[in-house]
């Protein structure tokens, strides 16, 4: 059985949104363990009440050293300027031992992302957030064009070939469309089988050298300094 988190920051319900698609899609794949999760809250509870943030969501808060319990992690997080959220930077600056470790080596990792605009820096968001998980040895999954909403031209609709992306409006009225929902399911969905597959083909092969596993005994390294 794969193991797959989404693990998600939303401050006004989109990506909220968004996650549970990414996991109704995951879990249409026979076999699959879907867990959804979300990145604490940073901004004080008054301020956030008073700028209309959405503060009663459900899923429990995910804690940075249980992403080496999953197969494969999908990552949710809105748009900062052409980058991810401060939360979600915080959650994942807190993955430094899982580095060390090697703890992530191997495992899926994709993401979805919401910007206010069609030029809000989606893509640029989502390509970012990449490097880290590169830097973990993820293996990265993104949304192929064989999701046919990829190229819808009839509306204005959010979606990448790096991941599933909604657009929230300048005041953030706007809620998902049905296609970006569609384009969120399918990448819950391409993950999830992805993760099936190499979690047969691991079976199959047996573990990996303990070098491989552990990047201190090759390189003497430590995590990123700074």
């Amino acid at each position: 059985m794969a193991k797959v988190l989404v693990v998600y920051y939303s401050s006004y319900g989109h990506l909220e949104t968004m996650a549970q698609a990414i996991a109704e899609g995951a879990r249409s794949v026979a076999g699959t363990d879907v867990t959804i999760k979300r990145v604490a809250e940073l901004v004080p509870e008054e301020v956030a009440r008073k700028s209309g943030m959405k503060i009663d969501q459900q899923a429990p808060i995910a804690n940075p050293n249980e992403l080496a319990d999953y197969d494969a992690i999908i990552f949710g997080t809105p748009t900062r300027y052409g980058n991810m959220a401060a939360q979600m930077r915080n959650f994942l600056d807190q993955t430094g031992g899982l580095w060390v470790k090697g703890a992530l080596v191997g495992k899926v990792g994709s993401v979805f992302a919401s910007t206010a605009t069609q030029h809000g820096g989606q893509e640029t968001t989502i390509t970012s957030f990449h490097t880290t998980l590169l830097h973990h040895g993820m293996i990265i999954v993104g949304l192929p064009y064989s999701f046919a909403g990829q190229t819808k031209m009839d509306e204005v609709t959010g979606g990448t070939p790096y991941g599933a992306t909604t657009l929230a409006g300048g005041d953030g009225s706007r809620q998902p469309s049905e296609n970006e929902l569609d384009g969120a399911r399918f990448q819950g969905r391409h993950v999830a089988e992805i993760a099936a597959r190499l979690e047969r083909g691991a079976g199959e092969r047996g573990p990996a050298p303990a070098d491989m596993n552990n990047p201190t005994e090759t390189t003497g390294g430590t995590a990123d300094q700074g």
